[in-house]
């Protein structure tokens, strides 16, 4: 692995002349890397960053990684990673024009990286020089310590999906939020919606009123204007605004924070350096999850922006041809499964397009005419400025939400497609089966990333138990993993681990036991729908029970 010649900066250096004058926005440091295939090999593991802790599963991928290539070699053109300054890694046999487009899409990414907010935590600091001090501490650890390093790295990264990303985020921006009371808070996030279970325009209305009260009055006397009403209208807000006070839980804390903070065992002075590898792979953990969540943004951002600026490049004349067939394989729309790159890219072309228009308005939503809307162009020329708002501010799960109406899906062609077993001839048959956005909409959510939502219950972790509560979505924790987790977490408790989660009843399958696609009817029968039931798993001495709630 080296860095790139001077020809290849050169052409990197023009690369951002030209995104900047477009309206991408990044650091001016830079370091790209020359790496052969056999290099991202051995790169892969460590999720590109060569300065992360050693760890063996790392060396199984290696591998495991090794034995792919040898039967399917394979050419990456390259990958970035989120550090300060960006590094970014290409084949060592990319011909200039192919770096010109390929620099685009890193720029496009280093753009997203750095503008998103969902990045927003990783912005101050640079991950590989941290990454490089924490690799140090676990080798001087693991010298110390032996192979019990690598049991309590193995026990951690196995409920690392559970950290708290949010909090983090919510953390950071909670800073510039105004600040309200107590008081007001619990009015309008639990009195008038859990309590009176208020309409939508009742709320607005009350919200109103507030904002009317703090404008005539300045201030905390306008709050204490609006209470004074509250208290007339509604006799009960206070004392049950008490109730609620007494009654509030101490700050959430993800697990990792927990067994931190609470463990007994961790707690032993002679402990101590367990705490230390929880921390790192718990920070790893938080770095890397906004690329997790905005795969298919941060994809299709880069997508656009490689193609929007490669193809106004005059140092690619003559190679047009060979673009369009490395572009075609990237970005090509598959009539069956997803590729992030291709429905990302066509989402902000298609945003672009909509914002130009003035189709994101009230005017344009309300019309049903068809032919109306085809013909609709009130020519605003926000475009840019609104992809530019999109990408800052969204996230994978908001993106689709949001955007990915029927509309999109009718001028894509798009739609859910189902399999289902020919019986005649034995194999599997794939076919159309619906053209709904809602559907669509929802096997895209389905492919997201969406870790289990598993909590402490306080009242019941007690008597040296930790007890958990999975809070159920729908879908039910994987059974194969369970055991190996839990005795984990036994191990950094010191203690008994009960966990409250919800599986199917008997005679019924786990969803997740379906063939990809597959409809839920045998025969042209429906399914008997999956009846859930609450069950408590029990990890003590290493030996795990089960027994129903």
């Amino acid at each position: 692995m080296e860095l790139i010649d001077q020809h290849s900066k050169k052409i990197m250096e023009g690369c951002k002349e030209r995104a900047r004058d477009a309206g991408l926005s990044f650091e001016d440091e830079t370091l790209e890397y020359i790496v052969t295939n056999r290099d991202l090999v051995e790169l892969s593991p460590k999720i590109m960053i060569p300065t992360l802790y050693d760890y063996w599963v790392h060396d199984v991928e290696v591998l495991k990684g090794r034995g792919k290539y040898e039967l399917y070699p394979s050419n990456p053109y390259e990958t970035v990673i989120n550090t300060r300054p960006a590094i970014s890694f290409y084949n060592d046999n990319n011909p200039d024009w192919l770096n010109v487009m390929i620099f685009y899409h890193v720029l496009g990414h280093i753009d997203f990286f750095q503008n998103n907010i969902y990045f927003r935590h990783t912005w101050d600091y640079d991950f590989t020089g941290e990454a490089l001090s924490d690799k140090r501490v676990i080798a001087k650890l693991r010298r110390e310590h032996g192979r019990w390093v690598d049991y309590v790295i193995e026990f951690a990264r196995g409920i690392d999906n559970l950290v708290g990303y949010h909090r983090e985020i919510n953390n950071i921006y909670g800073h510039n939020l105004p600040k309200y009371s107590d008081r007001i808070n619990y009015y309008f996030d639990v009195f008038l919606q859990s309590k009176k279970h208020v309409k939508t325009s009742e709320f607005i209305k009350e919200i109103e009123h507030y904002n009317e009260c703090c404008r005539r009055d300045k201030g905390a006397l306008g709050e204490k204007t609006f209470l004074a009403e509250v208290d007339r209208r509604h006799p009960e807000f206070s004392a049950l605004f008490e109730k609620h006070r007494k009654n509030s839980k101490a700050p959430a804390r993800d697990l990792l924070q927990f067994l931190m903070e609470k463990s007994a065992k961790l707690n032993k002075e002679t402990n101590a350096w367990m705490k230390i590898i929880l921390q790192v792979v718990r920070k790893t953990s938080l770095f890397f999850q906004p690329q997790i969540r905005t795969k298919i943004m941060n994809e299709g951002w880069a997508s656009y922006w490689h193609e929007t600026l490669f193809l106004q490049d005059d140092r690619i004349k003559g190679h047009e041809v060979d673009f369009a067939r490395v572009n075609s394989a990237v970005t090509a729309m598959p009539r069956v499964g997803l590729n992030p790159y291709a429905l990302g890219m066509k989402l902000f072309y298609w945003l672009e397009e909509m914002a130009d228009k003035g189709r994101l308005a009230w005017d344009y939503q309300r019309i049903a005419d068809r032919n109306r809307r085809r013909r609709y162009d009130a020519g605003t020329g926000e475009g840019k400025r609104f992809i530019f708002d999109v990408r800052e501010n969204f996230c994978d799960f908001t993106f689709i939400s949001r955007f990915v109406d029927q509309e999109f899906i009718d001028r894509n062609k798009l739609f859910v497609a189902g399999r289902r077993l020919n019986e005649s001839k034995m194999v599997w048959e794939y076919y159309v089966k619906s053209r709904k956005a809602e559907d669509y909409r929802r096997m895209l959510n389905d492919a997201l990333y969406h870790p289990p939502h598993i909590t402490i219950d306080p009242e019941k972790t007690k008597n040296g138990t930790l007890y958990l509560v999975h809070h159920f979505e729908g879908k039910p924790l994987l059974q194969e993993f369970i055991p190996n987790t839990m005795l984990g977490i036994e191990f950094l408790w010191g203690g008994t681990v009960q966990l409250e989660t919800s599986e199917p009843a008997a005679n019924h399958k786990f969803a997740s036991q379906l063939g990809a696609g597959q409809t839920v009817t045998e025969n042209g029968r429906p399914k008997p729908e999956i009846k859930w039931r609450r069950v408590l798993y029990t990890m003590k001495d290493r030996k795990l029970a089960k027994r129903p709630v």
